[in-house]
């Protein structure tokens, strides 16, 4: 039986619920999820949890995530990228520099507010945005905050002089609920033009990076190569002090007892025959079961 997390580099055009279903079909198995949604549009990592690893997927929301897209200055939409209605377009009499764009960026990092497009899967009142979007009704977005680690310029932006637009590649590393084309919009308003962003890469999530991740099309081809390219539990806990478990104290955590260990951490992986099977955390004196991995073979 699998249990670990599959790193799919997920296609432009595809749902992350298409990519679940096909894994689905394609393996036999029914206990999968993924961690953190991409939009159709978007490519790059998208971590599948398959058997036991379905227990980590709230974990796996936890995890910082990376990016790099392409945002382009000189006109903007509803759902602030390339898919959308055009609301605005401001050309660009000269570019803006480098130091301006980077500083303009730079004062996003942090904690932030950020107030979702109108186009995307944020529910209000038991309905998503882009339903009410669909038909013409407006309603207030619920802010959310988010931190922002790193918004990065990369490469030198160019401008197009005869279209008064220009061009910027972008890293953003973020907490789980940002929206990066919210980013994008915001900073061109920082910058007193419109701005959308044209396409956007995952790049890592979960603590997996796209060096580790596999096409969709690959594992349909060849379901049996999910064996060896699926990262075992244990990869996930890579960052957590582990300590191995006697016989006694094995005997002890199956049955979900509280137990007495040689270390002051917060959070602790206990393994038994080389496998991470518990997720004990301190509670004073004592540790107690937080996350209970016992069949992670």
């Amino acid at each position: 039986m699998l249990n670990g997390i599959l790193v799919i580099d997920k296609d432009k055009d595809m749902t992350s619920a298409d990519v679940v279903y096909h894994l689905r079909r394609a393996l036999h198995i029914r206990k999968i999820g993924h961690a953190g949604t991409l939009d159709p549009e978007v490519t790059g990592v998208l971590p599948i949890a398959i058997g036991q690893a379905t227990k980590l997927i709230e974990l796996m929301h936890t995890r910082p995530k990376k990016y790099e897209g392409q945002g382009l200055l000189g006109y903007a939409t509803d759902s602030y990228d390339a898919t959308g209605t055009v609301l605005k377009e401001e050309k660009l009499d000269h570019p803006f520099t480098t130091e301006e764009i980077q500083a303009g960026m730079d004062s996003f990092k942090g904690e932030i507010e950020q107030v979702p497009p109108i186009y995307s899967a944020v529910k209000v009142n038991g309905k998503h945005l882009y339903e009410y979007a669909r038909e013409g009704i407006a309603v207030e977005r619920p802010k959310r905050t988010v931190d922002i680690y790193d918004y990065l310029l990369i490469d030198k932006p160019v401008f197009d002089e005869e279209k008064g637009q220009e061009s910027f590649g972008f890293e953003i590393e973020c907490s789980k609920g940002t929206y990066v084309r919210s980013l994008v919009n915001d900073l061109g308003e920082k910058l007193g033009k419109p701005a959308v962003m044209i396409e956007l890469r995952r790049t890592a999530s979960s603590g997996f990076d796209i060096s580790q991740a596999v096409k969709l099309s690959e594992i349909e081809a060849n379901p049996e190569k999910a064996d060896e390219l699926i990262q075992p539990i244990d990869a996930f806990f890579t960052n957590y002090e582990t300590i191995d478990l006697s016989d006694d104290q094995w005997k002890k955590v199956q049955n979900g007892a509280w137990i007495k260990l040689e270390t002051d951490a917060k959070k602790v992986a206990l393994r038994y025959n080389k496998k991470v099977k518990a997720i004990y955390e301190n509670k004073g004196r004592l540790y107690c079961p937080s996350l209970m991995l016992l069949q992670n073979e």
